[in-house]
């Protein structure tokens, strides 16, 4: 296990939602395979948008320029 999957599962004990949303998103930087990184940083994604982070509004522009994400009309 790595040091993130473990500062991962000690957000997760701790319920440290902010550091979810950043965690989560590290992970994703970490992925060489886009569906990987697309997992992660949907959760990350979430994460941010359930603290109130202003990192929501960058993580969804992510996916949407990864195609995962539909812009508004």
């Amino acid at each position: 296990m790595s040091a993130l999957d473990d500062r991962l599962l000690n957000a997760h004990a701790a319920g440290d939602i902010p550091a979810l949303a950043v965690l989560y998103e590290q992970a994703a930087d970490a992925q060489t395979d886009g569906d990987a990184a697309a997992f992660f940083l949907t959760h990350a994604y979430v994460h941010a948008l359930e603290a109130g982070l202003p990192a929501a509004d960058r993580l969804r522009q992510r996916l949407i320029d990864m195609g995962r994400e539909v812009p508004q009309a």
